[in-house]
């Protein structure tokens, strides 16, 4: 008997007479809130955290009382896994016959080896490719992917210059032992990013990674005016990550129908969901190519709840073709991450177990090891996992430095809050915070070693905000958030750690770089004692008028600093050694 766990959805519990009432025996409002309209396609566990609110014991001991009883609720697809074919080719077809294309490579830039091979059957999931791709001591396997017209291609992001070698295998005879020797020159790329101190982000080459993001999900799934907005207003903005969806979205807002889809329409209706749509990934992969030009990293989330296609409730074989196939086709971009899931708490189709077996699914396909995560609604991942390369959190709250500090320290991982509230104007209470709040969340998430995501909802009377659609920006925030780029860009490491502070006010920054923000308060003054033997040179930096006043004079011993007793100001310290006197 399948029973009630905490992705069941809150209808199952509502319509069963056993388990409401166990619900009712720990919590009489909570089984009121569970048959409110509305919440019906809610999990109930995460309903249940909303409600009570996190950590509240009253969550287990009525998930532990309503586990006894019956899940109702529909089970998602279960077609059965499709498997390379064997002997998709006759014995009498040469053995890597096939046409094959190698460019010359460079280094921490895309390659593309392309195939001309079979194209009977169904070669999306009849036949498998892969390539060893090895280099002195480095082995690399890298899979293939079919697309269509009988090409086949298998792409390579090389890491190291020089003489390399690469050797075909698969099921089809004419794909299957190529071999072929290729030079890759040094290239002055920076290539993919990766976790770096434990706590942060770096190149390929070693040089700092930032992640300052935004939201704008569907932004690929609009017309191609306003996809080509969407490039043009990052192209001014201070964003270097940008979180977008594979599949369309259906919410408040986001209630268009795209041209293209990832898989093809069925005769019969539905999806096929064995094929991919080419048209769909060809614009995908051109908005992410015009993404790196900019310098903007796509952190593509791979599924969500909010959906009327049918897409987050694949099934089991659907989601692992989906997921092969979208890393081995995107894995060799540079400026790709991954995102399992947005609220994948929201999601009543999966389990834990399914997150754990698609990230290591994701995990064997992409030889580059991107960053990859997860992202909640209310119930915050446990970042522990071995998969997890960084946290990805939503969180709405006034003070998310003392979070951030806390999760630094329980998972020693980078911590981005991809999701706090919104600059806008709309009813969600998530949607109309101030830019004011938006900034100095920035700062304080920033002083604390962590990384925040920008996103805006403004109604406008097209339905199109930048959250949801791209398209251009309205906000005072962007600039805002642009002028702290420059604060850490000016660390001599291009990063923000926290650093030993005063009691009142949090400090971070790096070797002989301070900096102190006072946030919504407003002091006339501020007393700074320096080091024996040093001397500082101060700016007062106002946060929102986004000026840097320095003191004309290095300061010594204790000094006190007058400041204009206003909120969103910042001190920055730089401290050297002094000079013996002559």
């Amino acid at each position: 008997m399948r029973t009630i766990d905490r992705q069941t959805a809150s209808a199952a519990v509502a319509s069963h007479a056993g388990a409401l009432a166990a619900v009712h025996n720990v919590s009489p409002d909570a089984a009121l809130a569970v048959g409110l309209p509305g919440t019906a396609e809610l999990p109930i566990g995460p309903f249940l955290t909303h409600i009570l609110g996190e950590g509240d014991p009253r969550v287990n001991r009525i998930l532990d009382a309503i586990g006894a009883y019956e899940d109702r609720s529909p089970l998602p697809p279960q077609d059965g896994p499709i498997q390379a074919a064997a002997g998709y080719e006759a014995e009498t077809v040469l053995r890597g016959s096939a046409s094959i294309h190698v460019p010359r490579g460079a280094t921490n830039e895309r390659m593309e080896v392309v195939l001309t091979g079979p194209d009977h059957g169904n070669p999306f999931v009849d036949v498998d490719l892969r390539a060893t791709f090895s280099h002195r001591d480095r082995l690399i396997e890298v899979g293939g992917f079919y697309d269509g017209a009988g090409t086949y291609r298998i792409r390579f992001l090389p890491e190291a210059a020089g003489e390399w070698q690469l050797r075909t295998s698969s099921n089809a005879r004419s794909l299957d032992a190529i071999s072929v020797t290729f030079i890759v020159d040094p290239g002055s790329a920076p290539g993919a990013v990766r976790v770096k101190d434990e706590f942060h982000f770096a190149f390929a080459d070693g040089s700092p990674f930032v992640p300052i993001g935004t939201t704008a999900y569907a932004w690929t799934h609009q017309e191609p005016e306003v996809q080509e907005q969407t490039l043009r207003t990052l192209a001014t903005a201070p964003f270097t990550k940008i979180r977008m969806a594979v599949f369309p979205k259906s919410l408040v807002y986001n209630e268009n129908e795209p041209e293209y889809f990832p898989f093809p329409r069925r005769a019969s209706g539905g999806w096929d969901t064995t094929r991919f749509d080419l048209a769909f990934f060809a614009n995908l992969e051109r908005r992410i190519d015009q993404l790196a030009d900019l310098g903007v990293h796509a952190d593509l989330i791979l599924f969500h709840p909010y959906d009327r296609w049918g897409f987050s409730n694949m099934g089991t074989a659907a989601d692992d073709r989906y997921v092969t196939y979208v890393t081995r086709r995107l894995a060799a971009f540079p400026n790709v991450w991954w995102s399992m899931a947005n609220e994948y708490d929201l999601m009543t189709s999966k389990r834990l177990a399914d997150w754990t077996r698609l990230a290591h699914r994701i995990q064997a396909d992409d030889f580059v090891g991107h960053p990859l995560s997860i992202h909640n609604w209310v119930e915050t991942f446990d970042y522990a996992t071995d998969w997890a390369t960084h946290c990805s959190i939503q969180k709405v709250d006034h003070e998310l430095g003392r979070h951030v500090s806390r999760w630094r320290r329980r998972w020693r991982k980078p911590v981005i809050v991809d999701e706090s509230g919104y600059e806008g104007d709309i009813d969600q209470d998530w949607g109309n915070l101030t830019a004011e709040d938006l900034v100095r969340r920035f700062w304080e998430t920033t002083m604390q070693g962590g990384y925040l995501t920008h996103g805006e909802t403004f109604e406008a009377t097209d339905d199109r905000l930048w959250w949801s659609k791209g398209g251009s920006l309205r906000g005072e925030s962007a600039i805002r958030i642009a002028f702290l780029r420059r604060i850490i860009d000016e660390s001599p490491t291009g990063r923000i750690d926290p650093l030993p502070s005063a009691w009142d006010f949090a400090s971070a920054g790096a070797d002989g770089y301070f900096l102190t923000y006072l946030g919504a308060r407003r002091p006339s003054f501020r007393i700074l004692r320096i080091p024996e033997g040093h001397v500082a040179q101060v700016a007062i930096i106002d946060t929102w008028d986004m000026t840097v006043d320095e003191l004309p004079v290095a300061i010594r011993g204790e000094f006190r600093v007058e400041l204009p007793a206003k909120p969103y100001m910042a001190l920055r310290v730089r401290v050297s050694a002094q000079s013996p006197a002559r």
